[in-house]
């Protein structure tokens, strides 16, 4: 059976509406895509680390409550479990402000073993940060050599514009590395300055994977691939929160790749009916996570869609 493997920070999101907190639900954007590929029944592994506090234990706790070992997680005795604050406006987008104290020691834990065909996750500044890095490359370079699909989500928030220039090699290693890039126009307008989803695609992306997918919050959702190139409308909907939307349209897609069986050695060659069955199913699970607070999809949802 095959595996999908995140490697991810693990926060509590604590949201906001107006000025008053709505709801505190566990979180991070690799380990949202995670917990509902563990909803739909996927066998998945998270890697990652939270502290020995109060914070930590609800985490562990709601982990596996969805099927989601533990075993992978380093649970750091010193320092804090990492918190943020979600700001929703009026459109329900959301404002951060991300509270962490980390130790010196990092992901001291041991690698889920990868086979061909299994699917990596990897995203956000976690997959970018130096004191992370080697530990990163490590499971890359693993997926390389098994044959494993690398599923790369930027997923690059405005605190670390300032840095795009500084972290722009480590950007170029990872987009190397995957085999599908799927990210937010606003991403790449903290990246490179630019909106413009083709010449995204032509200057920043293709060079390194030619397997790119754009999304626009409630617009169309852009695919640029070696065979196809088509635009797929967003039906509109009244949302609650927005906060996991692009984390859960990577779970639709990647839960997709799994049911149509598209494998590593199939990637070159998927054509354009099959890509509108994974981007429907990306869209699909979208649209559920901004329906409520949760930051994945709901088990209602998952029991119904399966």
């Amino acid at each position: 059976m095959r595996k999908v493997i995140g490697i991810g920070e693990t926060i509590l999101d604590i949201l906001f509406r107006g000025n008053q907190p709505s709801v505190a639900v566990p979180g991070g954007s690799v380990f949202n895509c995670v917990v509902s590929l563990g909803r739909m029944g996927v066998n998945v592994a998270f890697v990652s680390e939270t502290g020995n506090d109060r914070v930590g234990k609800l985490i562990l706790e709601f982990m596996r409550d969805n099927h989601i070992s533990t075993s992978h997680i380093n649970i750091f005795p010193d320092g804090k479990s990492p918190v943020s604050l979600a700001f929703l406006d009026e459109q329900s987008n959301a404002e951060y402000l991300f509270y962490n104290d980390y130790p010196e020691q990092r992901l001291d834990v041991v690698y889920p073993t990868l086979d061909e065909d299994d699917i990596v996750i990897i995203g956000s500044y976690y997959a970018l940060n130096p004191l992370l890095r080697e530990r990163i490359l490590e499971l890359l370079d693993q997926a390389r050599e098994k044959r494993a699909i690398v599923y790369y989500d930027p997923n690059f928030r405005t605190p670390h514009k300032d840095e795009a220039i500084k972290l722009a090699p480590t950007i170029i290693e990872n987009l190397e590395y995957a085999d599908i890039v799927r990210g937010s126009v606003d991403d790449f307008s903290n990246m490179y300055g630019l909106t413009d989803v083709d010449r995204i695609y032509r200057d920043k992306i293709q060079f390194y994977c030619p397997r790119f997918i754009c999304t626009a919050g409630g617009e169309n959702v852009s695919l640029r691939t070696n065979l196809v190139s088509k635009e797929y409308p967003v039906a509109p909907l009244e949302a609650v929160s927005t906060v996991g939307a692009g984390d859960n349209f990577n779970a639709g897609l990647i839960y997709a790749l799994l049911k149509y069986d598209v494998r590593y050695r199939d990637l070159d060659r998927v054509d354009e009916a099959t890509w509108d069955k994974l981007i429907r199913c990306g869209n699909d699970f979208a649209a559920e996570v901004c329906r409520g607070y949760d930051n994945s999809i709901s088990t209602a949802f998952a029991e119904g869609y399966k």
